[in-house]
């Protein structure tokens, strides 16, 4: 393209995103894996068609226990809060555990690996996993005195007590916030302010990297905030890492404080009814994490989240009882929501929970853990796929072990790095799933189907069965297939897994998802409410959309909006190239300019101006003069959040001269102040007002 126009010849609308990707090649699934996939039927095509919405969701329900069957499907009679499975009634927990107890009750349903690895792998047979989540529920019943419809916020790290405690909360019909456990204790006193909680659920301490950190510190900050926002926190219970051993430096509040290892021993073998809840009622907030403003409550349902995390976890994970099924995300986030603990447990799998990082104690450690437990479904994001690729590209080849699937999910993933997902960590064997979806969609949005469809490196792929996606402009045209323009990527149809709302905030629910495309606000009718999903896409002739990241993440050079994550992949393609995040500088005459920061694979041979240039040189071949950078900046790291996403605001703030905001959540702040003084020098910081668009620029949300 390159030319900033739109196919009729009229300059580009803001939503237009110029693009210059080229084609990739088109990768099979083998015949072993058809053979045993659960979804083989390619008349899944037509019964999820337009023509059978909603009806064909119904698939999808059923593959729960329901205590009483739904009379409605979809009611569209207070648009855009859709409803979902209207009449029906079921409980969650007992989805995810009691109706797998007549045939799988010694089977795993949780592996948890502790990030020591001279510690013991920990097996939770369903039949355990049962008494300790009735136990639970005991003790937030009679204990904390939490009840139906009840919030409660859990900053917790990755240990098995965490999906535990989500259980517990699920068979009571009490509403779990969890937050992220590498996370301020600040950023968990606002969300439990926000949601109304009275009671906030700990662990004292965790491994990360080696070291046992003190979590329970978080939470007198977590309880003073609240207090603060102008809500009490009563209770606060601490899971201790080892029963009977305290790992925190922060002293118990008595009267307030409890450990859960203590109180269980009251609630022994206690049995808990799971409550029958309503289709439509709220099963979980979850907070997402935006930099800036108020954190918004996505509030998720029973029914129809269920439905469709089990739904897609049943044909595009290809879940099987009998596989073992390791997700590398975190439970804080949605993909461990339900991709962890409510999709693979509905299903009756065996899903591993690893409490460390993927690179430590050395880059082989994943493998190693695939290769003892046997897993044969693996999933994570670009981030990690790109660090493990970063720390020992060729770890993956010393270890005897099979993928036969493999997810990656969170950002769009660069075509060179997905090869070497597929050909290093897949072996060449395992099918892979791009998928792309959202904390507020719950699930999958665009995915291959991993036995029918081809893949192809960097494309999510088509809609989901069942999702009907578009691009628009910003005049609502939608742009067709193989227009070589990108531009907003909307959901035309509701569908089960969306949010409900965000948690006490209606109006913005309505203004941030769905008042840019609807059609009529008077309208009943779903079709007139296209779901905007803030992120910029691509649609070639072949239907497979090819997400851009958000439209936030773009920078317009002299008129022309270059999608960042474009000029990444291109200096992905470079071998010596282990990590590239592109941010905007303004520029006097063009308005901004890309700057480009790389970190280099270990041992790199090549010289800091060589490398320069051949960056430069890749991004002016790949993409074209208009996307120089004005500066290529090598660094020993990128500054990272705990779950690894380079933080690409903070980047743009040294770039443009601008405060870097707080950066002590970081995984590691230090290396900010070492990247600050190579761009800017040892003098004192000066800090100047940037333009806004620079401030929000690659903000986490």
């Amino acid at each position: 393209m390159g030319t900033g126009q739109n196919p009729g010849g009229s300059s580009a609308s803001e939503a237009t995103i110029a693009v210059h990707w080229k084609e990739e090649e088109y990768f099979h699934p083998s015949e072993k894996f058809i053979q045993q996939a659960n979804l083989k039927d390619l008349s899944v095509n037509e019964r999820f068609s337009e023509k059978n919405f909603p009806k064909c969701f119904e698939e999808y329900a059923e593959l729960l226990d329901w205590y009483q069957r739904w009379n409605t499907v979809l009611d569209t009679a207070d648009p855009p809060f859709w409803k979902w499975f209207v009449g029906g009634k079921l409980n969650v927990c007992y989805n995810c555990v009691d109706r797998h107890l007549s045939k799988h009750k010694n089977k795993a349903a949780l592996i948890f690996v502790p990030e020591p690895e001279n510690e013991g792998i920990v097996a939770i047979t369903y039949q355990e996993l049962y008494q300790r989540v009735n136990e639970v529920a005991a003790v937030l019943r009679d204990v904390a005195g939490l009840k139906t419809g009840d919030r409660v916020t859990i900053h917790m790290p990755m240990i098995p007590e965490l999906p535990i405690t989500m259980l517990a909360c699920a068979r009571l019909g009490v509403v779990h916030s969890v937050v992220f456990g590498g996370f301020s204790g600040e950023a968990c006193g606002l969300r439990a302010a926000d949601s109304g909680s009275r009671v906030l659920i700990y662990a004292d301490s965790y491994y990360r990297a080696g070291k046992l950190i003190d979590h329970k510190a978080a939470a007198e900050i977590a309880v003073e905030t609240a207090q603060r926002e102008g809500q009490n926190i009563e209770k606060v219970l601490v899971w201790r890492r080892y029963a009977g051993k305290y790992g925190s430096q922060t002293p118990m509040a008595k009267g307030r404080d409890f450990f859960m290892d203590e109180l269980l021993l009251e609630c022994r073998n206690r049995k808990v009814d799971p409550v029958q809840l309503d289709a439509e009622a709220p099963l979980f907030l979850m907070y997402t994490s935006g930099t800036t403003g108020k954190p918004k409550g996505c509030q998720h349902r029973t029914g129809g989240y269920l439905s469709y995390v089990a739904g897609t976890s049943k044909y595009i994970q290809d879940i099987h009882p009998e596989d073992v099924y390791w997700c590398m995300a975190d439970i804080g986030w949605i993909t461990g929501h339900s991709y962890i603990v409510y999709g693979p447990l509905a299903l009756a799998a065996t899903s591993v929970i690893f409490e460390g990082v993927p690179n430590y104690p050395d880059a082989g450690r994943p493998w190693r853990i695939a290769e003892r437990l046997d897993v044969n479904i693996f999933h994570t994001s670009p981030t990690a796929i790109r660090m493990l690729r970063k720390a020992g590209p060729n770890e993956a080849a010393k270890y005897n072990y099979r993928f036969k699937h493999m997810t990656t999910v969170g950002e769009p993933i660069e075509p060179e790095v997905w090869r070497w997902y597929y050909n290093i960590i897949g072996k060449g064997e395992a099918v892979i799933v791009d998928t792309w979806w959202q904390t507020e969609t719950g699930g999958f949005l665009c995915s291959t189907k991993p036995a029918l469809d081809p893949m192809k490196p960097g494309s999510a792929g088509p809609g989901m069965p069942g999702i009907y996606p578009a691009i628009l402009d910003e005049n609502a045209q939608e742009l067709p297939a193989g227009t070589a323009h990108a531009g907003n990527i909307v959901i035309r149809n509701p569908w089960p897994g969306v949010m409900q709302t965000i948690w006490g905030d209606r109006d913005r629910f309505v203004r941030q998802y769905y008042a840019k495309y609807c059609k009529n606000t008077k309208s009943k009718d779903w079709r007139d409410w296209p779901y905007f999903a803030g992120d910029g896409a691509l649609l070639p002739k072949d239907g497979y959309f090819r997400i851009l990241g958000r439209v936030d993440d773009v920078i317009n050079v002299a008129g022309h909006r270059l999608g960042t994550k474009e000029i990444e992949s291109a200096c992905l393609t470079l071998t010596e190239v282990a990590e590239a995040a592109v941010v905007p500088v303004v520029d006097e005459i063009k308005g901004r300019v890309p700057e480009v920061y790389v970190a280099l694979k270990p041992g790199t041979q090549a010289g800091h101006a060589e490398m320069v240039g051949k960056v430069t040189q890749t991004i002016e071949t790949m993409i074209g003069k208009i996307a120089r950078p004005k500066a290529v900046r090598i660094v020993p790291d990128m500054p990272k959040t705990r779950s690894g996403k380079i933080m690409r605001r903070v980047l743009a703030a040294i770039s443009n001269n601008m405060n870097v905001g707080d950066i002590t959540t970081l995984a590691n702040p230090d290396i900010v102040e070492e990247i600050r003084v190579q761009v800017q020098g040892k003098g004192p910081v000066v800090m100047q007002e940037g333009p806004e668009d620079i401030h929000q620029f690659g903000k986490v949300d």
